[in-house]
């Protein structure tokens, strides 16, 4: 099977499969996204989905949060991995939001990642969730599951590397899509440990079950 044939098996499946993907992280506009994707980097979205009912009721407005206390924020978010950390960031970004951009959620890659804990990633979630754009947030469930399908190389060793190779074999319009795809895949049935390959769909393209077979 060529990496062509892959790619289009790959989006016929999940176009049936899964048509209406999207963040399972709970959100109603952009700042709200915002700060649910920072508080989910090495966290669960049911844990974070926990918290931020909480947390948003606190804090409904970039005003609000950029006025907060980390000592104010952490009984909040105590539970969430890293706590100190992302209190402290989300403070700051917030600040930096209200300073500079207006108290609006910039809709550029360079400029989203110029507030305090947000990277690539959670960039390409916000460009790609709140914006529609052809952007591909690469984290461990998009890494883990490209890999193992076959639709990357072994070569692709990092995050970016992976990013452009998905990104240069989708359509643009389906690379939102495929986000979602290869995340709730990867989450429920391509799991990092014991993958339940009996439930799989596009077990037939997969490189790495074939390969054991």
């Amino acid at each position: 099977m060529t990496q062509k044939e892959r790619y289009v098996r790959f989006v016929e499946y999940f176009r049936e499969a899964m048509p209406d993907a999207k963040t399972e992280l709970h959100y109603d506009n952009p700042f709200q996204l915002l700060v649910a994707v920072m508080l989910s980097a090495q966290c669960t979205d049911k844990r974070v989905n926990m918290v931020t009912p909480k947390l948003f009721e606190a804090y409904p407005t970039v005003k609000e949060l950029a006025s907060a206390s980390e000592s104010e924020l952490l009984p909040l978010i105590g539970s969430i991995s890293y706590p100190n950390s992302k209190a402290r960031h989300l403070i700051s970004m917030a600040v930096m939001l209200r300073d500079e951009f207006g108290s609006k959620v910039p809709e550029s890659r360079d400029e989203l990642m110029k507030l305090p804990g947000v990277g690539r990633k959670t960039a390409n979630v916000m460009l790609s969730v709140v914006m529609g754009q052809s952007a591909m947030a690469v984290d461990t469930h998009v890494f883990r599951v490209s890999h193992r399908i076959g639709l990357v190389p072994k070569s692709a060793t990092t995050t970016l590397s992976v990013e452009r190779h998905l990104c240069k074999n989708l359509q643009e319009k389906i690379i939102p899509l495929a986000h979602h795809w290869l995340i709730l895949h990867g989450r429920y049935v391509c799991r990092a440990v014991k993958p339940i390959c009996k439930d799989c769909g596009i077990k037939e393209i997969c490189a790495e079950y074939n390969r054991k077979q």
